[in-house]
């Protein structure tokens, strides 16, 4: 709803930034051999304890780096799954959270009594550990006896590997696709869209992109292919789309990236994510389109190959998802200073300069920002010349002091009225910090209120596909908001953001809604708070003589819950 906050100086700059992948530590041997068989995924688990109902066993099996097991702090722990019948096991992969073992044992039994150790480990250093290991058995267990940490032991994952079994059974799809090499027929690399290689449909990173090339690639055919390191079972391909789709293509397989075999053909390509259930068997796998929906060429975001077998490469872990109601607070402000105190700079970094979009304030190094004395911080907007601007006001945020990656995060805020005025809640991707630009970062507007009508709010997302003008959010009456304190808050997982205005909600946004109908959901990484009382610009419109000097934004309290 809300247009950009952050003007980018240049699309070229903008790509640029995208080349930064994230870093995946892996152990040795952390790709699986050839012919390996995923045995684990979504088989029955148990463990000797949990820390508590929201991490079960289960959890380290169920294919989801976000979700984990942990146990009771004392030692010994176990975790084991039933692969169903005997079979012979190749590797094991554990993803450790934080709370790791340095001490275990990998056994294996046939009826879950009596256990064979085919791996002894005695100095771990938890992480991504990839271990091959020789043994037979329907049971697989790790036998934990030392911890690292005062908590219990903890993990995101727990395959288990072989070289026998039947594809797909017992399992279910992995991703076989991540960080795999890709060619394709061509690429594209201007001001547009600069390095747009075919690696970015495979690194999981949903705001870069491949692309034909602009100078002979916006033909038909055209096609992207990857290499899975090894034979694979296939048995669904996700395709997010740039708006440059097809609306004909084929889905196909080949054995030696040459010979190429179809287990999928529409002629209803519809754009957006298109999630295809497929079969077939090839260590190559490749998008064959032959009609364009634009005059453009193709493009997609993430092209995500399931299935068994193959050489997958384990994806990042990512923290669990809260259970709302939220209630371990993990870090708040209650601004509860002395009056005349300024915003504690433990915890906020002040940010001095001009705004975007046009504005007219100068935000101060902390000269319009105060604490009342009363458990209440007060930004200032003020008619005063200062860095070459008529207006002055303040802008803070907790970009080098806090980071967050979902929970419930909330703010207890009185908005001030008058034309012009602008004040916001809102947080940014904290990969802006190293380099990547406004909207590849992603932004999540909790609060924005226009001083002209303060019986209306917005919340809003700003993305790659959806920024600006056409930011994905809503607007929504409510009462006159500068009369009194108001909270907003955010409850945000893996699966999509709920925006609520005083316990009531306002809007929410989906995570499969938008990835179906607007394009790539960019928000599962860390973000950072901000706050902030511009004044003027595109959005809010300009002041006038009736918009009251010093206008002023009361915080009562800033909280974030896991």
């Amino acid at each position: 709803m809300s247009p950009p906050r952050w003007r980018v100086a240049g699309i070229a700059a903008a790509v640029a930034a995208l080349l930064g992948g994230y870093l995946v530590v892996t152990g040795p041997g952390a790709h699986a051999a050839p012919a390996e068989t995923l045995l684990s995924q979504g088989r029955p688990a148990t463990a000797s304890s949990t820390e508590s109902a929201a991490f079960p066993a289960s959890s380290a099996v169920d294919g989801d780096g976000g979700t984990r097991w942990s146990s009771a702090a004392a030692d010994p722990q176990w975790l084991r799954v039933d692969l169903g019948a005997p079979t012979s096991i190749s590797r094991v992969s554990l993803t450790w959270e934080a709370a790791y073992a340095t001490a275990f044992q990998l056994q294996t039994s046939n009826d879950g009594t009596a256990w064979t150790t085919i791996h002894t480990a005695a100095n771990a250093t938890g992480g991504n550990q990839s271990i091959a290991v020789t043994g037979t058995g329907r049971y697989l267990r790790l036998h934990t006896t030392a911890r690292a940490t005062p908590w219990g032991v903890s993990l995101w994952e727990f395959q288990v590997f072989g070289e026998g079994g039947t594809p797909g059974t017992p399992g279910t799809p992995t991703l076989l696709s991540y960080r795999k090499p890709g060619t394709a027929s061509t690429s594209q690399s201007d001001g547009s869209c600069w390095e747009c290689t075919p690696d970015k449909a495979f690194d999981n990173d949903p705001a870069s992109r491949w692309a034909t090339s602009n100078t002979n690639g916006w033909v038909d055919p055209g096609w992207i292919a990857v290499d899975l390191g090894a034979t694979a079972q296939i048995q669904r391909v996700v395709l997010q789309w740039d708006p440059a789709y097809a609306t004909a293509y084929q889905i196909q397989v080949s054995a030696d990236g040459n010979a190429w075999t179809s287990i999928y053909s529409t002629t209803a390509g519809r754009g957006f994510k298109e999630t295809l259930t497929v079969s077939g068997t090839g260590r190559y796998v490749r998008m064959y389109g032959t009609a364009r929906s634009n005059g453009y060429g193709y493009s997609l975001y993430e092209f995500g190959v399931y299935g068994t077998g193959g050489n997958p490469t384990p994806l990042p872990p990512q923290p669990a998802d809260p259970v709302f109601p939220a209630t371990r607070l993990v870090w708040s402000d209650e601004f509860s200073g002395a009056a005349g105190g300024k915003p504690d700079a433990a915890k906020w970094t002040i940010d001095p300069g001009t705004g975007q979009n046009n504005e007219v304030q100068y935000y101060t190094n902390n000269e319009n920002a105060a604490l009342d004395g009363n458990g209440v911080l007060v930004l200032e907007a003020r008619r005063q010349t200062a860095g070459g601007r008529d207006y002055t006001s303040h802008r803070m945020n907790t970009s080098d002091k806090f980071h967050v990656q979902y929970g419930r995060i909330e703010a207890r805020v009185k908005v001030p009225k008058g034309n012009g005025l602008w004040p916001a809640f809102w947080m940014m991707g904290a990969d802006f910090l190293t380099g990547r630009p406004w909207p590849y970062n992603g932004e999540i507007d909790i609060m924005e209120v226009l001083g002209r009508n303060t019986s209306e709010a917005y919340s809003t997302l700003h993305a790659p596909a959806y920024n600006g003008a056409a930011g994905y959010g809503q607007k929504y009456a409510t009462v006159d908001l500068s009369q009194d304190f108001h909270v907003w808050a955010a409850e945000w997982d893996s699966k999509g953001i709920r925006f609520f205005l005083d316990g009531r909600l306002v809007f929410t946004a989906d995570k499969a809604t938008v990835e179906s109908t607007r394009g790539p959901w960019i928000f599962d990484h860390q973000f950072y708070l901000i706050l902030n009382l511009a004044v003027g610009g595109d959005f809010p419109g300009p002041v006038d003589a009736t918009t009251p000097f010093p206008s002023r934004m009361y915080v009562d309290y800033v909280r974030v819950y896991q």
